[in-house]
């Protein structure tokens, strides 16, 4: 199967760079959408390593003059990049030190009582620190060590599949269950601001958290804990087998400062202004220098593994290349213009603009959701007959649907910091997609009609 898939991908790329008048477009266009469909669709079938296709984006993007430099390679500038440079780095210190270890001791008496206890605890903890803690990638980078270390003390070693189902409920619903707190994910926050430089308004945190959260949060939740203790089912070690927490190393204590001030200053953002990116890479800058002894002195030599950097850096250049080319317009026009999209056919507007944001996300990421579709949304709004709010909230949940790893760079890194399967994330992503889609949709609308009269942008 996987041989097919990457033979039609292949074609598909070739017939769009040789003939993109079949497609409509035109030859540069054409190159654009050809490499889109080539990086994005390697990455969906794992037919190459994440990083090496990735390497390979830039590589043609170079030599076929598909975009400037400064759009191809506008990852490795971006802050997530460094945001994750500055993960990898934690991610170690806390691993080294001893604090990880110490901190996974804490809940570990409740957590083990039960496997779906334990999958259960994770999801919570996942929801719960993103309304102190805005940065998802953050989470991500802070707590994916204890994750881990909490896994090593219940019995879950490397390869078992308890272990995996820790590190999928953490890390997805790191992403999928705070999409509905207004500031705690990436594409939350561009659509504020997009609607706030379009139209003026945006976003206020009670109503936006009163319409997502019962459906797309809480309901969601509970689906990824179901899904998650039935495809990857174990038990975690008695009580009586787990090691003795480890005592607060000298390390520990230092680094346990660092990450005070870390979180203190990620969490105080709008107060002092400096972007989270740049407060992770003082932090590791910290825990890089010699004197603190918080990272082997080989650490940038061997002890990192840099393929999720270019992985990130991959994600980030092929959204900038679908933004520059308008590709992520085109796509959304087009679909738009056959799907049942009139005045009075509520419903079917409902399904159609929910459908155009889902797949507009697997192709533009979900950041690319409200920078494509917030520009038309006074379209949107003369063929639907809805309000802005309605028109808006909409793209909340497209991006709350993910379909593939690849489209949520923090994702992509936690997986890569727990050395879990890519494949094992896709096949719960895609059976959730399958149930949001069958399911909490369809609820989710019939939530919104209770709610009708709620003024959510003001």
């Amino acid at each position: 199967m996987r041989r097919v898939s990457t033979a039609a991908i292949l074609g598909v790329a070739t017939t769009l760079a040789v003939w993109p008048d079949l497609a409509g477009l035109d030859p540069e266009l054409g190159l654009a959408a050809a490499l889109t469909v080539f990086t994005i669709g390697f990455w969906a079938i794992g037919a190459l390593p994440e990083y090496m296709t990735a390497i390979g984006f830039f590589v043609a993007a170079m030599l076929l003059d598909v975009a400037p430099a400064g759009t191809i390679f506008s990852g490795f500038a971006a802050q997530a990049f460094w945001l994750v440079f500055a993960g990898l780095v934690l991610a170690l210190a806390v691993t080294t030190s001893g604090l990880a270890q110490r901190l996974a001791a804490l809940p570990l008496d409740w957590v083990a009582q039960s496997y779906l206890r334990t999958i259960t605890a994770m999801v919570i903890l996942a929801t719960a620190v993103a309304f102190v803690l805005p940065s998802t990638m953050g989470r991500v980078v802070l707590l994916v060590p204890i994750v881990l270390a909490m896994a090593d003390r219940l019995g879950f070693e490397s390869g078992r599949p308890g272990r995996t189902g820790m590190v999928l409920a953490f890390v997805l619903g790191t992403y999928l269950l705070p999409v509905a707190i207004l500031p705690a994910n990436v594409p939350n926050m561009v659509l504020a601001g997009t609607v706030e430089t379009i139209f003026g308004q945006s976003p206020r945190y009670g109503p936006y958290l009163l319409l997502n959260f019962p459906v797309l949060a809480a309901a969601k939740g509970v689906i990824l804990v179901w899904l998650i203790h039935r495809l990857f089912p174990d038990t975690p070690a008695p009580p009586s087998e787990h090691a003795a927490a480890p005592p607060l190393s000298p390390e520990a204590r230092r680094l346990a400062v660092i990450l005070a001030l870390t979180l203190a200053l990620w969490a105080t953002d709008t107060v002092h202004g400096i972007a989270p990116a740049w407060i992770g890479l003082a932090a590791a800058f910290a825990c890089l220098l010699p004197a603190t002894r918080l990272t082997p002195a080989d650490s940038l030599a061997g002890k990192l593994n840099f393929g999720p950097l270019l992985y990130v850096a991959g994600v980030l250049g092929i959204a900038a290349l679908v933004s520059s080319t308008q590709l992520g317009e085109i796509v959304s026009v087009a679909m738009l213009s056959v799907l049942p999209v009139t005045p009075g056919a509520d419903w079917a507007n409902y399904f159609s603009l929910v459908g155009v944001a889902t797949v507009l996300g697997s192709i533009a990421t979900m950041p690319g959701i409200p920078a494509v579709l917030t520009p038309i949304a006074a379209d949107l709004m003369a063929a639907t007959g809805w309000t802005l709010d309605a028109v808006i909230m909409t793209q909340v949940v497209g991006f709350s649907t993910v379909l593939l790893p690849y489209q949520v760079p923090p994702i992509v890194v936690g997986l890569a910091l727990a050395r879990t399967r890519t494949r094992d994330a896709a096949r719960i992503l895609l059976w959730l997609a399958v149930i949001s889609v069958g399911l909490l949709v369809p609820i989710n609308y019939m939530w919104w009609l209770v709610l009708d009269a709620l003024p959510v942008l003001g």
